[in-house]
């Protein structure tokens, strides 16, 4: 693979946005009228991966991640410099992403409690409109429910294998084989992307153009999510000499919020990591970007060669991003930044190209927009704001805020989040909150939530929050559902049945433990 310098991408990518509702233009300047010649009904590719923090790209201008596909897919589209998940997990925040409300309107807190069908996805609402509606990989949802896929081979592997250390919040359970995946390493065979990728280019090289009709390609891809083992070129080419550390300034890890320093403890990180496995753990990650990327080249080129691109849209993020030791943490389960923001480039159909939007947005944005697009009936708990206009270059037009919640495992309480601008408000029940200023404070260090210069802004993100859900009757209502769910366990299972189930995630001897809980005893 051919790599890219900073210098190279740099003279065609503007680096490191935060904040403010602005779009501009990385390329020729783009009219408004040319910007709003959507086809009708056009096709649309929805590419997923798992895990992908937002700053790990090319088109980010970080110095050390290679990521020249999307870079050049961003380039001919639409780059979205603070995008948000709904939930940073990946079954609520996929239950976010493919229905266009928030997670716990489906009542959908982690990796256990899945996706309840309370409101249709925008898959199925598509169906509904006309669309030849296909899908391959990872989902997470739940199909019990009608997840509105025509054909194809999706999978929902946490509605039969649920991450049941979401069920041991009060108080939380350690997780036993959190501690050695940071760590990284080689291999010298493909990722299991590469044959999901394959469906995908095949789909659009040999069927979509038989069908007569719009069609949607869902595309759940699984890297760069742990473990941290790379394609051997591309470990090899970041390890040892082109990884680098978390940045944790001195005394952060000892002012770090309660919530976060139990979630350090559950994961069994707060000991302190050797040097080395961290640097080996990053490679490992940016390694992994490395082979995505060419995956979604692959994906966007089969757009291109069967002539496409003008009425199809080509959309790419990821579920949630990764913490990858920034704050002490690692992996996803929290609301900073590096867990919770995560990339967003949509590209074609007649859209702008090589235009950056820093507004803040989310996922719910993505599907109103993507239902606009369509011409798909919609309903009234459908969140979020179309972004077609902010695209065009209407800088006024966008989300006026954006929201993210966190209840899963290892959390000691319900997390909340509204951004608006270049602030960011993280609300925790019962405990003490957090205020940053993003613009200022990109890496969330300075707490401003005392800053008397600051609390009429405090004010107005609490406001925004408490006018959106009422977030302790949500916090409670996740604890009694994951309650729910350990007690139906309990009285489905034996002792036996329970302890095996429990082990894998909590080690033999939390698991015993934690079987006489669940039988009360």
């Amino acid at each position: 693979m051919q790599k890219m310098t900073r210098r190279e991408f740099g003279k065609k990518f503007m680096q490191g946005f935060s904040g403010v509702a602005v779009a501009t233009s990385l390329g020729p300047a783009v009219s408004h009228s040319k910007a709003s010649q959507m086809p009708h009904q056009p096709n649309i590719v929805f590419v997923s991966s798992d895990q992908h923090a937002y700053k790990y790209t090319g088109y980010m201008g970080h110095p050390l991640v290679q990521t020249p596909h999307l870079d050049q897919i961003a380039g001919a589209g639409v780059a979205f410099t603070s995008n948000y998940t709904g939930s940073p997990v990946c079954v609520p925040g996929r239950t976010c992403m493919m229905t266009g409300t928030y997670a716990s309107d489906n009542h959908s807190y982690g990796n256990s409690t899945v996706w309840d069908g309370t409101h249709p996805t925008w898959v199925a609402l598509l169906r509904d409109a006309g669309y030849h509606t296909w899908g391959t990989g990872k989902t997470d949802l739940n199909d019990a429910h009608d997840m509105g896929f025509a054909e194809g081979d999706t999978g929902n592997g946490h509605q039969n294998h649920p991450d049941i250390t979401e069920l041991f919040r009060r108080p939380p359970a350690y997780r036993v084989g959190e501690r050695p995946n940071v760590d990284g390493h080689a291999r010298d065979s493909r990722h299991n992307d590469a044959k999901r990728t394959e469906e995908a280019v095949d789909f659009i090289r040999n069927k979509s153009r038989q069908l007569g009709r719009p069609w949607m390609a869902f595309v759940g891809l699984s890297e760069p999510h742990p473990s941290f083992v790379a394609l051997r070129e591309h470990f090899d080419y970041f390890y040892p000499n082109r990884t680098d550390l978390p940045n944790i300034p001195p005394g952060h890890l000892e002012d770090l919020h309660l919530v976060m320093q139990e979630l350090r403890h559950f994961k069994r990180i707060a000991t302190p990591i050797p040097e080395d496995r961290i640097r080996r753990a990053r490679a490992g990650y940016y390694g992994m970007i490395s082979e995505l990327d060419e995956y979604l080249g692959q994906i966007w080129q089969a757009v291109a060669e069967t002539g496409q691109r003008e009425n199809t849209i080509f959309i790419y993020t990821s579920d949630h991003g990764e913490s990858l030791g920034e704050h002490g943490l690692w992996y996803k389960n929290n609301l900073y930044d590096v867990a919770a923001r995560v990339p967003l480039v949509i590209a074609g159909g007649g859209l702008p190209k090589g235009r950056v939007v820093t507004t803040p947005v989310s996922h719910v944005d993505v599907v109103r927009t993507m239902l606009g697009w369509s011409e798909a009936e919609t309903h009234s708990a459908l969140r979020g704001t179309d972004l077609s206009q902010l695209i065009s270059g209407h800088t006024d037009a966008g989300p006026p805020f954006v929201y993210s919640e966190n209840h899963t495992e290892g959390n000691i309480t319900g997390s909340f989040m509204i951004r608006k601008g270049d602030w960011k408000y993280l609300h925790f029940t019962w405990y003490d909150d957090l205020l940053f200023n993003l613009k200022e404070d990109p890496g969330e260090f300075e707490n401003r939530i005392d800053d008397p210069a600051a609390q009429s802004m405090r004010k107005e993100l609490q406001d925004i929050l408490n006018a959106q859900v009422d977030p302790e009757a949500i916090t409670v209502e996740a604890f009694h559902t994951e309650e729910k769910m350990l007690r139906d366990m309990a009285n489905s299972m034996s002792e036996e049945e329970l302890f095996n189930e429990f082990k894998g995630r909590l080690g033999p001897g939390l698991a015993y433990n934690m079987v006489a809980k669940a039988k009360g005893r």
